[in-house]
């Protein structure tokens, strides 16, 4: 049995992944980088240090499958497909690649870390299938809206709008550690936000594809030093993204005269936001595709189908 192999070396998570000619996936492993209590991110020079100690183990886990003969490799080698994109944490991850395609003789295919992010989606989502699509990535270092567009088995993206201040993922991890939630926060503020009734009204700010979040992120923190309960807070951020999203794809999809948008990055594993911009889009009859939670933040998967796809031509 073939079997196409994925590295990916994010800011915040270490993985790798196996994936068969068929598609499925065989093996998976990842690694949250550790963050010490009350930071807010890492130096490059952490992340390729951890990254570094953690892939050995994560690859030793995958390729242990049984039954396979490895036929292609493809990793993540710099944030987004653009002239001079460049982040070291991926120095870990294709060094790798280019040491072990060389030993097998496979071919070896480098996407941005946002390819990746967008191949895991579609993958784990089953669509978009159109020719042409919008895809928000919104996470700690992006919030892009995209266009999409299929160019045979590749594809041609465009950033057409997003955040042109703080991003989604920094926006909650602003808060979070603010309520004194252990970075990235992402998880626990979801958790603290469903047990609140109601929530703590921030202000949004969309205009044509630009979208701000620093606005409410300060509104946030004066209403948390002002004595605001927390879960309202933790829901208010939740809101404010959800609406802040939805407000951007309707405008997209009706500036394009597009109805299939893909949802992808750590921020769109929030049930909350999903859920959301199922309802605001589908008044619109937009269709939103979201992979599997855990297809939706940082993994290997999306390299792993991109190296099936791109082997098998």
């Amino acid at each position: 049995m073939k079997a196409y192999l994925g590295i990916d070396t994010s800011c915040y998570t270490t993985s790798c992944a196996l994936m068969s000619e068929e598609g499925e996936l065989l093996a998976e492993a990842r690694k949250i980088l550790e963050v010490k209590p009350g930071r807010r991110g890492l130096q490059q020079s952490e992340m390729v240090f951890q990254h570094t100690r953690n892939l050995p183990n994560l690859m030793e886990e995958v390729l242990a499958t049984e039954g396979y003969e490895l036929a292609g490799i493809a990793v993540s080698g710099y944030p987004r497909a653009l002239e001079g994109s460049y982040m070291p944490a991926f120095l870990a991850g294709t060094g790798v690649a280019r040491c072990l395609a060389a030993a097998k003789q496979v071919p070896l295919a480098i996407l941005s870390h946002q390819e990746n992010h967008l191949e895991a989606g579609i993958w784990s989502a089953g669509g978009p299938t159109a020719e042409r699509f919008l895809a928000l990535h919104a996470s700690g270092g992006t919030t892009d809206l995209l266009l999409v567009e299929r160019q045979g088995i590749k594809y041609k993206i465009e950033q057409v709008g997003g955040s042109i201040d703080l991003h989604a993922g920094q926006f909650i991890d602003r808060i979070g550690v603010a309520l004194g939630l252990q970075f990235p926060t992402g998880p626990a503020l979801e958790k603290l936000a469903a047990t609140a009734s109601d929530f703590e009204e921030l202000p949004i700010s969309v205009r044509k594809l630009d979208v701000s979040l620093s606005g409410p992120a300060t509104a946030a923190q004066r209403k948390l030093e002002a004595g605001v309960d927390g879960a309202r807070l933790a829901l208010g951020v939740e809101y404010c993204l959800a609406e802040t999203f939805a407000r951007l794809f309707r405008k997209a999809a009706e500036q394009y005269k597009i109805k299939d948008v893909l949802l992808v990055g750590g921020v769109g594993c929030n049930t909350y936001i999903r859920q959301h911009l199922e309802n605001r889009l589908g008044q619109k009859h937009i269709k939103l595709w979201v992979p599997e939670g855990k297809f939706s933040c940082d993994n290997a998967s999306g390299c792993a189908s991109y190296a099936r796809n791109v082997t098998n031509g």
